[in-house]
């Protein structure tokens, strides 16, 4: 058992405090512009060419007011009061329907490395159990907003691979086939996400695999493909951020 003299635990705890205060921070940045989040969503499902993306977009919508009512219940929980209310951007319709994929992607991923925060700095399991979940839910967002991503880049895409067995065309909607198809991805992703991997270097790996998935690779056939870029230099910027991942552990 590790002893600390006192200055050590007022160091300890003065560190504790800061990242808490940071977490709070962030959660309040994380539920503000609940309205300009609205609308946004109100845009994409109203420019969805098919009823099949329209309930995609619908379902990450309702997942993420389900987050918001947690991220309050954490702050309410931990401080006893409400979340202040705050000011959110104005809300800045995309150029296109693509232009607005392509930036809710890249927010559930800016999301995921607040939520590490935001995890880190909370008091309790129970807390950080609950960040886990929400950080996995983001995670499976950006994976089909790749997939819408794809779909309405590569008209090719929106056949199935062959690899999907049959019960599950069955049971599953197309997008939810998708899903099932990309799991091994997901689930390195999330893997290496409590790692501690570079994140520049995971989303990299990830984003690009996920597009291998929609070119015709198999999840496991795109994963040994960006591995083999990275390992040969043939992408150096792949390489460039191994490094600098390496460098921070």
């Amino acid at each position: 058992m590790s002893y600390m003299n006192p200055e050590q635990q007022q160091q300890q705890g003065t560190s504790q405090q800061q990242a808490l205060q940071l977490s709070l921070q962030l959660i309040k940045e994380a539920v503000a512009g609940e309205r300009e989040d609205q609308l946004f969503y109100e845009y994409l499902i109203s420019q969805a060419p098919t009823n099949e993306e329209k309930l995609i977009i619908a379902s990450i919508r309702d997942d993420e007011k389900r987050h918001n009512k947690l991220f309050k219940m954490i702050y309410k929980d931990i401080t006893g009061q409400e979340v202040p209310p705050a000011n959110g951007e104005e809300f800045q319709k995309p150029k296109s329907y693509k232009d607005g994929l392509v930036r809710a992607l890249f927010g559930e991923l800016r999301a995921v490395e607040k939520y590490r925060v935001i995890r880190q700095g909370l008091p309790n399991q129970y807390y950080r159990d609950i960040l886990f979940n929400i950080i996995t839910d983001e995670i499976k967002h950006s994976a089909k907003y790749n997939y819408l991503y794809t779909f309405n880049s590569q008209p090719s895409s929106s056949r199935l691979p062959q690899t999907v067995s049959a019960p599950e065309t069955q049971t599953q909607s197309v997008a939810d086939q998708w899903v099932t198809y990309i799991d091994p991805l997901v689930k390195r992703a999330l893997k290496e996400t409590e790692e501690g991997i570079n994140l520049t270097h995971l989303y990299q790996e990830f984003i690009l695999s996920g597009v291998l998935v929609g070119q015709g690779f198999t999840p496991e056939q795109a994963i040994e493909q960006v591995e083999e870029w990275e390992k040969t230099g043939e992408s150096q910027l792949l390489k460039k951020s191994k490094m600098m991942g390496n460098q921070q552990r």
